[in-house]
């Protein structure tokens, strides 16, 4: 009989087709996946989401417009443009305290402002009076009618003196203003510490001209 010899790779064949024939082909089948712990789910869903923290960076800063000029001496200068506005800034100056006038006056001053309405009446030089009156600056009422005379009635009368002063906001606490034209009624109004003051309130002299400033000494 003739025997023939396998060699070790025809068995190894011939046994995993052996294995193929004998084993009925199964299914493959996923593993179920895990389940998470209701305690873990539930840590999960609480948990607030937290922003991711973006690195800081400075913001670039704009650079002020300016506005390029030449003066008349021929030099080259320049200014910073405003490109806002605040109404709000704006502060009126606040009126000076004169030692050298009567103190009865800055009490005339407080007087009026007390009596004085926030709109005009058409009654400035009435309300002056009564406040000059009520402090004891004038003994008597003044007999003038329109506002414009007030400054001759008070010198010539009462021994009130004109002071060297052209600008309101610069007259001093009690002082009376004078203003008017030979063609109108005029106004006159008492220099508060903060304002102007008439038979009204204001943070601002009147627009009329001005005829002087007044006190007495």
């Amino acid at each position: 009989m003739i025997t023939t010899e396998t060699s070790p790779e025809q068995k190894s064949k011939k046994d995993i087709a052996k294995a193929v024939t004998k084993k009925p082909t199964q299914l493959i089948t996923k593993k179920p996946a895990r389940t998470i712990a209701p305690e873990l789910a539930r840590a999960l869903t609480t948990e607030p989401v937290r922003p991711i923290a973006k690195p800081f960076t400075s913001e670039p800063t704009r650079p002020v417009a300016r506005y390029s000029f030449k003066t008349p001496q021929g030099k080259k200068e320049s200014v910073p443009v405003i490109t806002q506005y605040y109404p709000k800034q704006i502060v009126y100056p606040l009126a000076k305290i004169d030692r050298h006038i009567d103190r009865k006056l800055m009490q005339a001053a407080t007087i009026a402002q007390e009596r004085a309405h926030a709109h005009s009446r058409s009654r400035c030089w009435h309300y002056v009076k009564d406040a000059l009156l009520a402090s004891g600056v004038i003994d008597s009422r003044p007999k003038t009618a329109y506002a414009r005379d007030a400054a001759q009635e008070l010198v010539g009368n009462y021994g009130f003196k004109r002071l060297s002063v052209n600008d309101p906001f610069s007259a001093p606490v009690g002082s009376v203003l004078v203003y008017g034209t030979s063609r109108t009624v005029g106004h006159v109004e008492i220099r508060t510490r903060d304002g102007f003051v008439s038979d009204f309130r204001s943070k601002t002299p009147s627009p009329r001209p001005l005829l002087g400033v007044y006190a007495k000494l």
